[in-house]
């Protein structure tokens, strides 16, 4: 092997180690530190993990990215900032199994403001479609146009209102999220 050789393949792995120090991992799924959204930086907040059922079967990674990171849920629920969420999934989830997590995620998020979002969550439940293991979907919360929702990377509509943001965020951040664990993972903490 000539020198020209060994510099290329050093350089190769070089590139490449730089690259994995400058992501995250939970259960083998990679996050990049920061995203760019709309030219604004937003880094990485935490990871966690969703478990379902009896049987803590893992149904997706999550990812929070804040344009100001915090470990304070509350503090990050009334700031009204730019912010992204994104799950991927290691299950196979069909649609009704995700329209029932949106009905009873905004159920627990924001039990007083139900009757006021019940439309647009159904718009939201109306872009969902079963999802399989390496898809993901991410949801974008741009302040004064509302959430975005992205799947696989393509943009597939945005749902309208701070109220219907600060709701959706609370579904993992509020007092009743779908896992301790995933909370805490999302504000920093460990990712298990």
């Amino acid at each position: 092997m000539g020198i020209r050789t060994r510099g290329l393949i050093g350089a190769a792995l070089l590139a490449l180690t730089l690259g994995v120090a400058h992501a995250r991992q939970c259960d083998g799924v990679s996050f990049p530190d920061r995203v760019t959204l709309h030219a604004q930086t937003l880094t990485l907040n935490g990871l966690g993990i969703r478990k379902a059922t009896f049987f803590r079967i893992k149904v997706y990674v999550g990812a929070l990215y804040l344009a100001h990171p915090s470990a304070n849920a509350a503090a990050i629920l009334a700031a009204d900032q730019p912010s992204e969420i994104v799950l991927h999934f290691l299950w196979h989830v069909t649609t009704g199994e995700l329209r029932d997590a949106w009905r009873e995620g905004f159920k627990a998020s924001a039990p007083q403001a139900l009757a006021h979002l019940r439309g647009r969550i159904a718009e939201l439940n109306g872009w969902m479609h079963g999802i399989g293991s390496g898809h993901t979907m991410t949801f974008v919360h741009l302040p004064g146009q509302g959430i975005e929702y992205r799947l696989d990377g393509k943009r597939v509509g945005t749902i309208p209102g701070a109220d219907f943001a600060r709701a959706f965020l609370g579904i993992w951040l509020g007092p009743r999220p779908p896992g301790q664990a995933l909370k805490a993972g999302l504000l920093g903490g460990a990712c298990r």
